[in-house]
């Protein structure tokens, strides 16, 4: 009779418990595969390594992320969550283009900065990625560029130009190629200096 009493009660936390697991579980799969993705880089990277890592099976990493997508947005979302991304919005608080090129490129290189083991990785390898991540980070760097060129009032050849002078001083490759003899202060300089002289 106490038994009968009890199962009704300890059903419910056995399921609660078991969900808690099923997110644990996930978790350490995702932990695992940010930091192999850091380290080695995507390429570097296979689900027998991240199952290694998270203490699972292949299999159980599998039922969790059925596909590299699923797998590569639960990374990403990860990763970006416990990073300062930069900040567009606040560069547009700044009409001037050569303010708005300091600020943008400013947090834009403290961000390649602060995430470069994981972004020399990503970027080396996004041939590799799949097309919607590949995709995202396209538009984002697409963004960045539009964010900064926004404050030039041209068009035509100049447009054409600057824009081309602006995506290479919003590379991760340029501020990588840059900061291996500069400071991100001097980079973030050198490149304003070139954007408004095009």
């Amino acid at each position: 009779m106490t038994e009968q009493k009890q199962s009704p009660n300890s059903r419910p936390y056995r399921m609660q418990r078991r969900a808690e697991q099923v997110d644990e579980t996930r978790q350490r799969i995702v932990d695992a595969a940010v930091h192999l993705h850091g380290t080695v880089g995507p390429s570097g990277t296979t689900i027998a390594g991240i199952a290694a890592a998270a203490g699972v099976t292949r299999l159980t990493v599998y039922r969790h992320f059925p596909d590299d997508l699923a797998l590569y947005s639960a990374c990403s979302a990860h990763w970006l969550s416990q990073q300062v991304v930069p900040d567009p919005a606040r560069w547009e608080q700044y009409a001037d283009p050569a303010e708005r090129l300091r600020v943008g490129l400013a947090d834009l290189y403290r961000f390649y900065r602060d995430g470069q083991a994981m972004l020399l990785g990503v970027y080396r390898d996004k041939a590799l990625l799949p097309e919607a991540i590949r995709e995202a980070i396209d538009n984002d760097d697409r963004a960045f560029r539009e964010f900064l060129l926004a404050a030039f009032d041209v068009d035509g050849e100049k447009e054409r130009r600057l824009r081309a002078v602006i995506g290479h001083a919003t590379s991760f490759w340029t501020w990588r190629s840059l900061t291996q003899g500069l400071t991100d202060d001097e980079a973030v300089d050198a490149m304003t200096t070139l954007i408004l002289a095009t």
